[in-house]
């Protein structure tokens, strides 16, 4: 029987305008320590973004997502949060703040299979 991880999760959502508190899921951050395992997926659907919010600035967003990812990934042009170790990077990207790019709290599971398990949390929340 495969090993299974503990993982945390926390749904990616953009938040167009802060102080209605309307969002839409966008992507997902899935976390191992156990595993040294983190990783994220989001897309961004013009199509429904500009449906929900008709006067988003769709490339500003694309850009902060990039350093989203590139911080997750721990590339080294994500700058000095990006060098930090995995549960470090996990604990930043998931801090609440009052900004276009939020994180819902932090969830947790088990899994045999991390890169399968952010594919289906992806496909349950954001598709």
């Amino acid at each position: 029987m495969p090993e299974k991880h503990l993982y945390e999760y926390a749904v990616i959502r953009i938040v167009p305008k802060v102080e209605r508190e309307e969002f839409m899921n966008v992507g997902v951050i899935l976390f191992s320590k156990q595993a040294d395992f983190i990783k994220m997926r989001y897309e961004i659907n013009e199509k429904r973004l500009r449906a929900f919010s008709p006067e988003l600035d769709i490339e500003s967003f694309r850009e902060h997502m990039e350093a989203f990812s590139k911080v997750c990934s721990g590339h080294e042009t994500g700058g000095t949060i990006a060098l930090l170790d995995i549960p470090e990077r996990f604990r930043w990207l998931t801090a609440l703040r009052s900004s276009c790019i939020q994180t819902s709290r932090p969830h947790v599971g088990f899994s045999a299979n991390l890169d399968q398990t952010l594919n289906d949390l992806f496909q349950e929340l954001v598709e």
